[in-house]
């Protein structure tokens, strides 16, 4: 693998000189969870048909530019995570900023096939993951939180390889600064606007019950018996395994609307009360029974439940809501449990829709209701190799268009870090179609794909 790829250079960078004060933000109970985790990692393809030549000279030193200039509004992402400064402070962990910090980007070129890569059909993971970067090891404490990774592959393409550590923000803060960093390198050619700048004032995020202090205490207390890892044992690098493809699969807005249709009429028959049933919620229920399928491993092991587990977006459903714009974690975790038999029937997509749909609708009662003990319940629930998703298509992935026009792909590489994970995104080929992304061994995603075609056949 290594000698397909060779680092051009290696730039820091950081905020323009003096437009950021030193700046200290207290992580909230949303971000505290994710403190002994590691990094989210997409890679974003682009068609580019130009040579190294026109890259280093021309494209470089603009993403360079523009990059600094981003890194102004979203500051916090050249910082570290250090414990707080200030020892009365409420919050035992701070995002700190100090003028001079700055992020790693590195440059490089592949001689790889571009097309081969960016593709849906199933392809070596490991070849795919030497596009992202790896986060600085964690120094005195500290969690570095940003690293970026621009490889050229000339006369066909460019990818960016992004990893930010998920204690800094949630997907719809990281693709805000994707797309913040895109609208200000691109050169014309684009009249749609620049994403307003983030909101950075933590007194947005309420914490009237202490969940803080809870959260942190229960998490401390995992840790005083083995789990989680600190962050220094954080996985960070994936271990390539022979045989481990990653693929997406597409379901159109046809087919999506088919089974809406399908489930809200197995709904009317049997509950009383109507169901949340989304696009969302019918793309995971279609992948959740493929993917127990392929895997087969319940069968085997005489389990009689799966578990699916996901994150629901805060934002909007907290009293009162947060801006769009806030930047950090606002997500909660989301627990839908299901009889294997149920979901591995003919119609256990139905099935297992309604059980998705049920579970977001509870979130009606309070979001945060149960908050106290969300950690130590996905940690109780690792063993029973919940299916989780990564992701979702509202935080449309595709629209981060540098003016070389929109991505020929994006994939979520970090889901190969914890098995059974699958990624959501838009549709790229049309307006409300779902693109689901998943690394799996050979042998499984055969499986899957042949469970997931003979499903759309049924529609």
């Amino acid at each position: 693998m290594a000698s397909s790829l060779q680092v051009l250079d290696q730039f820091q960078i950081s905020p323009p000189p003096g437009s950021v004060p030193d700046t200290s933000l207290p992580l909230t109970f949303f971000d505290i969870v994710w403190l002994f985790t590691g990094p989210v990692e997409r890679v974003f393809f682009y068609p580019f048909p130009h040579p190294t030549s026109h890259f280093v000279t021309h494209l470089l030193p603009t993403l360079k530019s523009s990059l600094s200039l981003t890194l102004q509004n979203f500051y916090p992402l050249a910082g570290r995570v250090r414990p707080s400064s200030d020892p009365s402070s409420d919050s035992k962990f701070e995002i700190c900023y100090s003028a001079g910090d700055s992020i790693t980007l590195i440059s490089a070129e592949c001689s790889d096939d571009f097309h081969q890569l960016s593709g849906n059909h199933p392809r070596n993971f490991g070849e795919l993951y030497k596009l992202i970067p790896q986060l600085p090891h964690s120094n005195e404490g500290t969690i570095p939180l940003l690293a970026l990774q621009v490889t050229l592959f000339p006369e066909h393409g460019i990818s960016i390889g992004v990893a930010i550590h998920h204690v800094a923000c949630d997907d719809s803060s990281s693709m805000h600064f994707i797309k913040s960093w895109a609208a200000s390198c691109r050169l014309g050619g684009s009249d749609s606007p620049a994403p307003p700048p983030p909101l950075h004032d933590r007194s947005t995020i309420a914490d009237p019950d202490g969940l803080y202090s809870k959260i942190l205490a229960e998490i401390e207390g995992l840790r005083a018996g083995g789990s989680p890892p600190p962050p220094a044992e954080s996985p960070s690098v994936a271990v390539e395994q022979p045989g481990v493809v990653i693929a997406s699969f597409s379901l159109t807005r046809e087919q999506i609307e088919r089974l809406k249709q399908l489930v809200l009429e197995k709904s009317k028959k049997g509950e009383a009360s109507p169901i949340h049933c989304s696009a969302f919620v019918v793309a995971c229920a279609f992948a959740w029974k493929c993917l127990v399928k392929a895997q087969g491993g319940y069968a085997r092991a005489g389990k009689k439940t799966a578990h699916l587990l996901f994150s629901v977006e805060c934002r909007s459903r907290l009293k009162p809501p947060v801006p769009a714009e806030y930047f950090g974690n606002c997500l909660r975790p989301c627990f839908v449990e299901l009889p294997v038999g149920d979901l591995v029937k003919d119609d256990g997509v139905l099935f297992a829709a309604e059980a998705i749909g049920r579970a977001i609708k509870g979130l009606e009662d309070g979001v945060l209701k149960g908050a106290e003990g969300w950690f130590q319940k996905i940690v109780s629930l690792i063993p029973e190799q919940p299916m989780s998703v990564a992701g979702s298509p509202k935080y449309r992935v595709y629209d981060a268009d540098f003016g070389w026009g929109r991505p020929k792909k994006v994939e979520v590489a970090s889901i190969e870090k914890t098995p059974g994970t699958i990624s959501l995104a838009e549709s790229r080929e049309e307006q409300g179609g779902i693109e689901i992304g998943l690394v799996l061994p050979e042998h499984e995603m055969d499986e899957f794909s042949s469970c997931f075609s003979g499903g759309l056949k049924l529609l």
